[in-house]
């Protein structure tokens, strides 16, 4: 009796076994470029191009968001420390995980690749123009690592929907995708149906700074897309677009002066790993708003913004940078678009719908602490 269970505890095993292997097909995935890319489904080991891409990683692994992630680079810590120490809370593992350089600047080892055997490597849409010209896809290719391109950075409102398609059917997670993107559509539609049947609203000139104290460079910001486009989005008039060509780009502290902004919105992180001690507005999970509403305040006091109309009204505020590489952009709609027409959006709760977020797809408590304004 006791044979015959071992036996069949074998039978089973091996049968589970048996179905595991047959249940990984070999999917063709178009990626957000429209590159066809033969992965086999659903990847077991993923490298991220990003340590961000775990704001995607999680709402689609979210009983356990580190389980594929073989390796990735180390910028969610030092790009984000808070959000990274919300995770590293409940995860401590994932300061083991093993971390390595970007393509975008030379310094991805294939070699190191090669020995955490992964089933795909995800990289962001800005990385592509580097890899063609370090041959990576090509390397890559030749020891049968696949590498998929996603974008929520480049042009976010145009393919953060498709890349969450591209990311579910990966890991085999294309419902819970679905569900996501109905959620992002639904809580876009709360701003922008609101703006769509108000054809005639004034819309406020709006500065965006970004990473605005990073450095002591003024000023970089967002040309149409990104936070640019979320400004547009929110009801607001971006003033970089007529002098940014593309997404990213610096307009000079003269030409702010001269445009006269009524709204002023700085994008921030805690940057301690980046620049320690620096100016930047340290928004995010759990961040002290006092001190960030008080670096905030000081950043008006550069020659750009001291007489502008938003100073003079306090139309002034800080944002969480991330919002800008994210699959939440929907939140940041919300709150700029609250900011600039608080009477027409007085019944939205940006906080609400990223506890919300945070509840329905993420494994990390929220924590208050991504929006401040100096009023």
């Amino acid at each position: 009796m006791r044979l015959h269970h071992l036996s069949f505890a074998a039978l089973a095993a091996g049968l589970i076994a048996l179905a595991t292997t047959v249940q990984a097909d070999t999917t063709t995935i178009t990626d957000i470029t429209g590159r066809k890319v033969e992965v086999e489904t659903p990847v077991q080991r993923v490298i991220l191009g990003e340590g961000r891409q775990i704001f995607f990683a999680a709402v689609l692994d979210t009983e356990d968001p580190f389980g594929r992630v073989v390796g990735w680079r180390d910028d969610f810590m030092k790009a984000d420390l808070d959000g990274y120490n919300a995770y590293k809370e409940i995860y401590p593992q994932i300061d083991e995980i093993p971390t390595f350089g970007g393509m975008k600047d030379g310094t991805f080892d294939i070699e190191q690749a090669v020995s955490l055997s992964p089933d795909v490597i995800i990289m962001n849409l800005e990385a592509k123009a580097a890899n063609e010209e370090a041959g990576y896809i090509e390397k890559l290719n030749a020891v049968g690592i696949p590498l998929v391109y996603v974008d929520f950075r480049e042009r976010p409102m145009e393919n953060t929907a498709a890349s969450m398609e591209i990311i579910g059917e990966l890991f085999g997670k294309s419902e819970r995708a679905a569900e996501f993107n109905t959620f992002y559509r639904e809580q876009m539609a709360r701003v922008t149906d609101v703006i769509d049947s108000h054809p005639d609203l004034e819309r406020p000139l709006v500065f965006m700074e970004r990473a605005g104290g990073y450095s002591e460079d003024c000023c970089m910001s967002f040309g149409d897309e990104n936070f640019g486009k979320m400004v547009e989005l929110a009801g607001g008039n971006n003033l970089a677009s007529d002098f940014i060509p593309g997404t990213f780009g610096t307009v000079n502290p003269e030409q702010i002066v001269a445009s006269d902004p009524d709204q002023v919105v700085v994008t921030g992180a805690n940057w301690e790993m980046y620049v320690p001690g620096g100016d930047w507005v340290g928004v995010g999970a759990g961040a002290d708003l006092d001190v960030a509403r008080k670096k905030l305040a000081h950043l008006m006091e550069r020659p750009a913004f001291t007489g502008s109309k938003a100073t003079q009204t306090g139309e002034v505020h800080a944002i969480w940078h991330q919002f800008y590489n994210s699959p939440y952009q929907f939140v940041a709609v919300q709150q700029l678009a609250k900011w600039f027409h608080p009477d027409l959006f007085k019944d939205l709760d940006p906080n609400a719908t990223f506890a919300e977020l945070h509840e329905r797809f993420l494994p990390v408590a929220y924590k208050p602490g991504y929006f401040v304004s100096v009023k």
